[in-house]
């Protein structure tokens, strides 16, 4: 894989991702292969902005949750009413994180299943 287009997918989207994981996620990236990587703009990433604002005005409901795919929890939110608007508070420091560790999941699935994929064609 070009490094390049490696960068520059990495600069463009860093918001997206944890920091702490942009050494392995760019690790993973080397070993996409090129016709690969236009799968990575398929891929639907949360933004962890867009995120905190729905935290901020319908976290209490628990929308917050269930946009990261937290649906267990996005229900007991509703429920409890941001547990009492407790849980509302902590989440408006805590939901950004989460969606951004969504999103890693995300592109490791991906980066799994096409790595996988390529291997398999190769060997036959």
């Amino acid at each position: 894989m070009n490094s390049d287009k490696i960068d520059m997918y990495l600069i463009s989207n860093n918001q997206f991702f944890p920091a702490d994981k942009m050494p392995i996620i760019k690790e993973k990236l080397m070993l996409l292969p090129d016709e690969k990587f236009s799968q990575l703009y398929a891929l639907e990433l949360k933004d962890p902005t867009n995120i905190l604002l729905f935290s901020i005005f319908l976290g209490e409901f628990g929308v917050d949750r269930f946009l990261v795919g937290d649906i267990v929890l996005g229900i007991l939110k509703l429920i409890t009413l941001g547990g009492c608007l407790v849980w509302w508070f902590i989440d408006l420091f805590l939901i950004r994180d989460r969606a951004r560790a969504v999103n890693y999941e995300k592109l490791m699935e991906l980066l799994s299943q096409t790595t996988i994929n390529s291997l398999s064609t190769t060997r036959v």
